[in-house]
């Protein structure tokens, strides 16, 4: 018996220290030989990890008026385990159906969605409906989910809305085609969203830390943090109000002509600097997915046209820098023979025989091929070339194309054509570089449409400066053809651009009428066209260049002249009048211009200074700012009062005795009287008509100003141009 005892405690202690030995074993494998494993697992549990979301950068114009920002956003998510729970399934699915306009079917598959096990889910996000949504939309569906809340007296309904950031354009569809736009899974897409994003962009960051079973930080654990960091700011160099004029001309145009196409671009062209750039059809960038795929094109850099008559302006530059444009001599227009071919004028039989300045204003086929002879076919190219075409320009968007130079120089016809824009295939943009070269001095620059870029945090700020390709012709040369084109427009009897005359402003200019290769007859199309027109101002000094391009307008007989010009005209006038360009007007016309293109003062006194700005420019009126305050307390002219469009806005800001005297040049005797009132000055003056110049001086103490008067307007070279704040200091420098 004992013997028996003794053997089972033996196999039982043995079973026991057995099993120790394996425990030991186990635990020596776990805290030995996987120690890394099993600490890297338990960090795990430890750890914790935040998400760090950045900011991208905000894109504001010339003006920083802001074009793209991020903004807030919701998405909308359901519990399936709580609605059907509290069987308010067909209310939710009935609801937020007229919400946000998703079909009943896929609003009741997610909220009666179950796993693989048969119990609901805890959260399903509705998309793309009610994905990253603006807040007055998630405002109808918070006040729903509230509604549900106070009946039922459940503080958990089922609907929930998840907060983020979505990316906002608050102009809409203004200059939508140079944006682009940034979907919601946070892709650039088009435009200078997609171009500059690796700049605006940014990246996100992250915290990684440790915490006990409670879920609290432990105090002296390892914490990994990698900073977001914040996209970098852009200022463009466009102008909103300059691209408002320019997108609601071509829309109008567009409603009117009904072509496939409309395509404007406005430039600086002494720096090239881009003030508006804009195509039919656009679209909203905010709820792009509602547009077509073809309205996202952008047929200023990415459409092939060939050009037509607006290409003349190279041929016509290129000759006279060679010195062989002689605007006096003479040749029979009408009709010319190439070899077994022929070209003939626009009209079919021509004007006789007239001058080569005259064929220049009727836009003659036969007198540009005859310039393009005595250049030759090789020195033809070579302009050709060195004006940019068959070439990017380097413009700072996604997607440019080339164009190209596709004449042979061994078949006599096709050097002919190409002198009228024929055998070249040019995209809007490229014709805008090469035509600025011709206004500024003959410098071929680079298209620009970044302003300067800043750092948000450390405030560093990079300018970018214009930037020179190579000069092309002479500055005496540019002078010439400006004033040879200024002809195309100024002529009202034969000038094929006098539709885009404008009184009081000099305006060098050309039409364009090109008839569209067809296909399927493998020549030219009778009755589709493309028009446009291609000018700038003033031509002494260049301050804008536009371009207007219709594809196909629907529309019989269309033309540069009679379709593009006035397009030209409406946002040439408004613009210059922007920019605080005045007409110089002869006595006569100043007359006809106070009795017929007069502006009433709106009344923006009490208002906010930017808020009465904003109301000026959509005016197209001029404005500067007296004193440093924010609200308007006085305006001079008043409310009500009858001016030309040309005459200054002067917005008083501060009680007088803070005020600076203002720069006054252009006002009338009467305005300068008021505004001397105002700010409690004794005025000496001296002539008759609008004040060319002025001087403030002491005298015993007191301010006194001296202005002189004369009978016309100063010019545009003398006046303060701004059309934004602060007077400039004033010398007695006579008006023209």
């Amino acid at each position: 018996m004992n013997k028996r005892i003794k053997l089972r405690s033996l196999f039982v202690g043995g079973i026991i220290t057995l099993l120790f030995v394996i425990l030991l074993g186990r635990v020596y494998f776990v805290q030995v030989v996987k120690a890394d494993f099993w600490f890297e697992k338990a960090r795990e549990t430890w750890a914790a990890y935040d998400h760090l979301e950045h900011k991208r950068g905000t894109i504001t114009d010339r003006q920083g008026r802001v074009l793209a920002m991020d903004a807030l956003a919701y998405t909308v998510a359901v519990n399936p385990q709580v609605i059907n729970k509290l069987g308010i399934a067909d209310e939710v699915v009935a609801r937020l159906h007229d919400i946000l306009g998703k079909s009943e079917k896929e609003l009741r598959d997610l909220v009666t969605a179950k796993r693989k096990n048969g119990t609901y889910y805890a959260q399903r996000e509705i998309r793309p409906e009610g994905w990253k949504i603006d807040k007055a939309l998630s405002d109808q569906v918070a006040a729903f989910r509230d509604e549900l809340k106070a009946r039922l007296k459940e503080q958990n309904v089922g609907i929930y809305l998840l907060s983020g950031q979505k990316r906002f354009y608050p102009k809409k569809t203004l200059a939508s085609h140079l944006l682009g736009f940034v979907n919601k899974e946070g892709n650039a897409v088009y435009g200078l969203e997609a171009s500059f994003d690796d700049v605006i962009g940014g990246e996100d960051g992250a915290i990684k830390y440790q915490r006990d079973g409670k879920q609290v930080q432990l105090a002296q654990g390892e914490v990994e943090y990698k900073p977001a960091r914040d996209g970098k700011n852009i200022t463009l160099t466009i102008d909103s109000e300059i691209q408002h004029y320019v997108e609601e001309a071509i829309g109008e145009a567009q409603r009117e002509y009904n072509p496939k196409s409309i395509t404007a671009i406005a430039v600086d062209p002494n720096t090239m600097e881009i003030l508006a750039l804009a195509n039919t059809p656009n679209y909203d960038p905010n709820t792009y997915w509602s547009a077509k795929t073809a309205n996202f094109y952008n047929h200023a850099i990415q459409s092939l046209y060939e050009p037509g008559s607006t290409f003349k302006i190279v041929t016509l530059a290129s000759a006279v820098q060679e010195g062989l444009f002689n605007p006096n001599a003479t040749f029979m227009s009408g009709n010319i023979r190439i070899g077994k071919d022929s070209v003939k004028d626009h009209n079919g039989v021509g004007w006789g025989e007239i001058s080569y300045l005259d064929g220049v204003k009727h836009s003659s086929n036969v007198a540009f091929v005859k310039l393009g002879q005595a250049l030759g076919p090789e020195k033809l190219r070579d302009y050709i070339t060195a004006f940019g075409f068959g070439q990017k320009t380097g413009i700072q968007l996604p997607a440019e194309v080339a164009g190209s130079v596709n004449f042979r120089s061994n078949i006599p016809i096709e050097v002919a054509t190409v002198t009228f824009g024929q055998g070249v295939a040019v995209t809007p943009i490229q014709q805008v570089a090469a035509v600025a070269a011709v206004a500024n001095g003959g410098k071929l620059l680079q298209p620009q449409l970044i302003k300067q870029i800043e750092d948000p945090v450390t405030k560093q700020v990079t300018k970018v400066e214009p930037k020179v390709v190579r000069q092309v012709i002479s500055p005496e040369t540019s002078r010439k053809v400006g004033e040879y084109l200024e002809q195309v427009v100024s002529d009202q009897k034969i000038g094929t651009g006098r539709n885009a005359y404008i009184e009081g402003y000099r305006i060098a200019g050309k039409t364009g009428t090109a008839q569209k290769w067809d296909n399927a007859k493998r020549g030219y199309s009778n009755d589709k066209y493309v028009v446009s027109f291609i000018g700038y101002a003033p031509v002494e000094n260049p301050k804008v260049l536009l371009y207007v391009l219709l594809d196909e307008p629907d529309v019989p007989y269309a033309g540069g002249g009679s379709v593009a010009a006035p397009i030209f005209k409406s946002i040439m006038q408004k613009t210059l009048r922007y920019l605080g360009i005045p007409p110089k007007l002869s006595d006569a016309a100043v007359k006809d211009a106070s009795q017929d293109a007069t502006v009433e003062v709106p009344d923006v006194t009490g208002k906010a200074v930017n808020t009465a700005k904003s109301e000026l420019r959509q005016l197209a009126l001029s404005y500067e700012t007296v004193g440093k305050g924010g609200k308007v307390l006085q305006q001079i002219p008043q409310a009500g009062a009858v001016i030309q469009p040309s005459q200054r806005i002067y917005l008083v800001t501060e009680s007088r005795d803070k005020l600076a005297v203002p720069n006054m040049r252009g006002l009338s005797l009467r305005d300068a009287m008021e505004i001397c009132s105002l700010l409690g000055i004794r005025i000496v003056a001296e002539g008759e008509g609008y004040v060319v110049s002025q001087m403030v001086a002491k005298q015993n103490g007191e301010r006194v100003v001296k202005i002189v008067l004369k009978p016309s307007a100063p010019s545009a070279g003398e006046e303060n141009r701004n059309g934004t704040d602060g007077a400039k200091k004033e010398t007695d420098e006579p008006a023209e």
